[in-house]
């Protein structure tokens, strides 16, 4: 235990500062999503702050591994949560002049998104560096216990927060994490180097294709992430819908919508133990395929059809707890199957292939419960089957829209899970 202890001390205090910085930010964008559903009552105007937080991590996420894997790690962390860090003064000063707007919270997010789209790729080799390929699923079941602690904490937290002294108060705390987590990397992380020859050799648009071609020689890795995706699409459009689906009901509002999305991270916390102390599966691949297929199949299903805030918590607990499951085989995949001087650049190809559904899912959630689902629901006839299924009043439409997502969820784990049958992944044998 002490010799683990030794070994991972680096990654302990990385890792720990960086999740409680996460924590800050987190509970930041709860906030302003609280802020900005009072303010309009739209889920698609609320959905686009993810949107614009997103869409400029999917598009420039390519090139960002390139050059993540060109630039020293430690600097470029540094130098991304700063202007993060800026983003959010922005966010503070509008709010205390009176003149936050809902476009101000848009464009700052585009810019947070931009500076997190070069930040990851780093953070990923950094941890790769920093962490002994013996403990590498004992790390992704840490850094997927601390995500999970993040999803507990950053709603109740922030709803507290919120409700006591404002947005500002939230953003004050975000600041202050920030603060520690920086100061610590600055001070208190040595980052080990990667070789810079062959990237500083090759032009950049050729080192953005190596990360391609990386992809489209390993079959195994591509499916996997066109697979995921897939799953994006349908969780993205879930959490558009979520607000929707809760704040506007009589039994609803921000502390059970705070208390429902608390329990998708005492799901992840769970699953994030278990995955901890689990040994390596004899495949991979079907763990990752048949975990999202019982969690696809069972979340949405059970929200569309239950009206009782106890059930909601059930579903997301139903719904999350195997995360931790597959995210942990996925990274070691992943670590042990890239070379670690191509990871920056091969992450950034997967991040922009397996995350450019996420902006399309908050558009599409958002966009069905405003303008389709919520007024089929308000036309429905009363004691018809569609309000016998999903309920009356607003929020009954967002319902509808969970079922929706239910159906694709499911279609899409059995389309690839087909698929990948093809392919196994073990510690013995890397693939069939």
């Amino acid at each position: 235990m002490k010799n683990t202890i030794k070994e991972l001390k680096t990654f302990l205090i990385l890792w720990s500062t960086q999740s409680l910085s996460q924590l800050g930010s987190a509970m930041t964008n709860f906030a302003l999503t609280l802020w900005l559903y009072q303010k309009t009552g739209s889920a698609l105007q609320t959905a686009l702050l993810s949107i614009c937080s997103y869409a400029p991590y999917v598009v420039m996420s390519i090139f960002a591994g390139a050059l993540s894997d060109r630039w020293d790690k430690k600097k470029t962390m540094l130098v991304c949560d700063t202007f993060a860090a800026c983003c959010t003064v922005g966010v503070l000063v509008l709010l205390k002049s009176g003149r936050l707007m809902p476009v101000h919270m848009y464009v700052l997010n585009a810019v947070n998104g931009l500076m997190n789209t070069v930040q990851q790729p780093a953070g990923d080799v950094a941890m790769t560096l920093i962490t002994p390929k013996e403990h590498y699923q004992k790390t992704s079941g840490m850094r997927s216990f601390s995500n999970s602690l993040v999803t507990i904490l950053n709603p109740v937290f922030a709803t507290a927060l919120f409700a006591l002294a404002g947005l500002e108060a939230v953003i004050y705390t975000d600041l202050i994490t920030f603060g520690a987590a920086f100061v610590t990397l600055l001070l208190f992380i040595r980052i080990p180097a990667v070789s810079k020859e062959r990237a500083g050799k090759e032009p950049f648009l050729r080192t953005v294709r190596t990360g391609l071609g990386y992809l489209g020689r390993n079959r195994l890795i591509l499916i996997l992430i066109l697979f995921l995706a897939g799953v994006n699409l349908v969780a993205s459009a879930f959490d558009a819908v979520l607000p929707a689906f809760v704040l506007p009901r009589e039994n609803g509002g921000e502390a059970v919508l705070g208390a429902v999305t608390s329990c998708a991270g005492i799901a992840m916390l769970a699953g994030s133990l278990i995955v901890s102390v689990l040994p390596a599966p004899r495949d991979r691949v079907r763990v990752i395929y048949v975990t999202m297929l019982i969690s696809l199949s069972t979340e949405n299903f059970l929200l569309a059809f239950t009206g009782e805030p106890v059930l909601w918590c059930a579903a997301q607990v139903i719904g999350w707890l195997l995360v931790p499951v597959m995210s942990a085989n996925l990274d070691v995949i992943l670590r042990e199957t890239i070379p670690v001087e191509m990871q920056g650049r091969v992450y950034s190809c997967r991040n922009t292939l397996q995350f450019f559904t996420i902006p399309l899912g908050f558009f599409f959630g958002g966009y069905l419960v405003d303008e389709f689902c919520e007024p089929v629901m308000a036309g429905a006839p009363a004691g018809g089957l569609l309000r016998m299924c999903f309920g009356d009043g607003k929020g009954s439409g967002a319902a509808m829209m969970m079922f929706i997502l239910g159906v694709m969820g499911t279609a899409i784990c059995l389309f690839f899970g087909r698929i990948l049958q093809r392919y196994r992944y073990t510690e013995g044998q890397k693939m069939d």
